[in-house]
């Protein structure tokens, strides 16, 4: 893929990533604040939940750090993609990584906490951004080691 072609397709995966997260969260806010949990298959609930944390509820109440600690992570994130843009798949782990990070970052700038809504059994919730980084940190990983052999 082009250089152009990979920005262009790390660009679109990251708004689109960020419009279906917030579609979703809205959605939930809408349909789930004051509610009862709504019972999903394998265990699952959809809820109504907030995190002012990061990953399982870590750095509660340290909103300045997990801002500053997401943005620095950012920037090295795009850094090295604009140093190697046609590393094969790694357009889509950046688009995706960067779509949730600030999916969620919009959610702590404007609610001073995360919203999450799948409720797993015996897991912390949580939402699309996260599925979005979860699997952006996979194909980050593939990207990097696929090209280190």
């Amino acid at each position: 893929m082009s250089v152009a072609g990979a920005w262009h397709g790390a660009l679109a995966t990251c708004a689109a990533v960020i419009v279906a997260d917030q579609a979703t969260k809205q959605a939930v806010v809408t349909e789930l604040a004051g509610r009862s949990p709504i019972e999903l298959p394998l265990g699952f609930e959809l809820d109504y939940v907030t995190n002012t944390g990061i990953a399982f509820g870590l750095l509660d109440q340290g909103e300045a750090l997990v801002i500053a600690i997401t943005l620095a992570a950012l920037a090295l994130l795009v850094a090295w993609f604009a140093r190697d843009p046609e590393r094969p798949g790694l357009w889509p782990a950046v688009g995706l990584l960067s779509g949730g990070a600030l999916g969620n970052l919009a959610d702590r700038v404007r609610d001073g906490a995360v919203i999450d809504f799948l409720d797993p059994p015996n897991w912390p919730a949580f939402n699309l951004a996260d599925v979005a980084i979860t699997f952006g940190v996979a194909l980050l990983l593939i990207a990097y080691w696929r090209t280190a052999e």
